[in-house]
C-alpha cells in the first residue's frame, strides 16, 4: 500500500482545495483507519449500525491535527466513495469537534468537480440545516457505547477558518518531519 504522506501533498488549500484519502465510505459502520507506519488500511472496530457514517470520511495527507492524526475530512457525495480513493476536494467549512480532551476538526468538502450537482455546494449554507443537524447528532453520539469516551460538537465555521486549520495542521506535520537528504 502507498504512503499517502509521501506520495501526496495536502492540496492548494489556500485556494480552498485539498487532497483527501477516503477511510470510511458513507453508510459504513466499519471504523477503518489508515496506518501511517505500515501504509495499510485496518479495521479498528465495528460500530453499531445506528452509528454508520452519514458522510464519506477521510483524511488530508501531510497534515497533523491536534489529536495526533492526519486532519479529517467529510466529503459530501451522492454515493459512497471506496476506501483508499484519492479525491480532490473543495472546502465548504469545518465542524469543530472535541473527542475526549482533543480537538479533532472535520473539514467539510465536496469533490472539486461535481457535475452531478453542477458544483452547487459552495459553502456550509448550501448543505442545509438538516444535513448539519444529522452530522452533529452523529458526532455527538457515535461513541455512546464506548465507556469513558466523551464527544462534543462545538459548532461550525466557514471556509476561511477551515483554510486556517488546514494551514496549521500542514505546518504541524512539516514540523515533525526530518529534513530530507538532497
Amino acid at each position: 500500500m502507498p504512503d499517502f504522506n509521501t506520495l501526496l501533498g495536502c492540496g492548494d488549500f489556500r485556494q480552498g482545495l485539498v487532497t483527501g484519502v477516503i477511510d470510511i465510505p458513507q453508510g459504513s459502520s466499519h471504523k477503518i483507519e489508515w496506518d501511517r507506519t505500515t501504509g495499510l488500511f485496518r479495521l479498528d472496530r465495528v460500530d453499531p449500525g445506528i452509528f454508520a457514517k452519514p458522510v464519506n470520511y477521510g483524511f488530508i495527507p501531510q497534515t497533523l491535527d491536534e489529536d495526533g492524526d492526519e486532519l479529517d475530512i467529510l466529503c459530501i457525495t451522492g454515493e459512497p466513495l471506496p476506501t483508499g480513493l484519492v479525491v480532490q476536494a473543495r472546502i465548504l467549512g469545518v465542524l469543530n469537534f472535541l473527542d475526549g480532551e482533543d480537538m479533532d476538526y472535520k473539514i467539510v468538502t465536496v469533490p472539486a468537480d461535481d457535475r452531478d450537482t453542477g458544483d452547487r455546494l459552495r459553502s456550509l449554507e448550501d448543505v442545509g440545516q438538516r444535513w448539519k443537524d444529522q452530522i452533529e447528532h452523529h458526532f455527538n453520539h457515535y461513541k455512546d457505547f464506548q465507556a469513558g469516551t466523551q464527544t462534543r460538537v462545538l459548532g461550525w465555521a466557514g471556509i476561511e477558518e477551515a483554510i486556517n486549520i488546514v494551514a496549521d495542521c500542514s505546518q504541524r506535520w512539516q514540523g515533525i518531519q526530518p529534513p530530507r537528504a538532497l
